[in-house]
């Protein structure tokens, strides 16, 4: 498939049919592309975790999903409806002492591990690139996938269930699988902001076009 035909048909799919497992060789291939994004000083702070047998995957939403009642209740329980019949879950998990420890290291010039060196943290932006390209390899191979979070309130329940070493953050969730018909989100309607309101050439304008002067003392 053309690049940006996997681009343009890339998208969230929140139900999948349950009778058709991954094939082996498409989850290596998710993999191994994962592994080729891009990392600061070659870090690599990343892990996967790979659920592709029926009990890892029950267990994996036992653990994630929220306990407590609350007023949205109806919907989510439709949400994990589709989302369970998913006969793949791919956990990106990234490694921030991986990035310290690095750093660190002579060839990099920094003598510590100071946290407030980094301007964001890039072990989390990395193994966002390695989830995007396995998002992109599902469409390549005609398989759906969606990303989600983890409820912060249910991470320490999904460490304990798979044995997760503290050092490695979830950073979400990726059920794969062979798309079965579901609903568009609601908040498509929103519409695709167009190009030329996201992006400011050589000067940042405002949406009249006109560039911003900003809030400068003395002007």
């Amino acid at each position: 498939m053309e690049l940006d035909d996997v681009i343009r048909r890339r998208r969230m799919v929140r139900n999948y049919d349950p009778d058709r497992p991954v094939p082996a060789e498409v989850v290596d291939r998710l993999l191994d592309n994962a592994i080729r994004a891009p990392s600061a000083g070659f870090s690599q702070g990343w892990g996967f975790l790979v659920l592709d047998q029926p009990a890892d995957r029950e267990l994996f939403w036992a653990a994630t999903t929220p306990v407590a009642a609350d007023p949205d209740a109806n919907r989510r329980d439709n949400w994990l409806t589709g989302m369970s019949r998913a006969p793949l879950i791919i956990v990106p998990h990234a490694n921030r002492s991986a990035y310290l420890d690095r750093y660190a290291q002579p060839d990099k010039g920094w003598t510590d591990r100071d946290e407030a060196r980094w301007p964001v943290p890039y072990w989390h932006i990395d193994t966002g690139f390695a989830a995007l390209l396995m998002l992109l390899t599902v469409v390549d191979e005609g398989l759906g996938a969606c990303f989600f979070g983890i409820p912060p309130e249910r991470t320490s329940s999904f460490r304990d269930a798979f044995g997760v070493p503290d050092e490695f953050a979830p950073i979400g969730a990726i059920t794969v699988g062979y798309r079965a018909p579901d609903a568009r989100s609601p908040s498509l309607r929103r519409g695709r902001r167009p190009v030329d309101e996201v992006v400011h050439r050589g000067r940042w304008t405002s949406r009249s076009g006109v560039a911003d002067s900003g809030d400068r003392p003395g002007r």
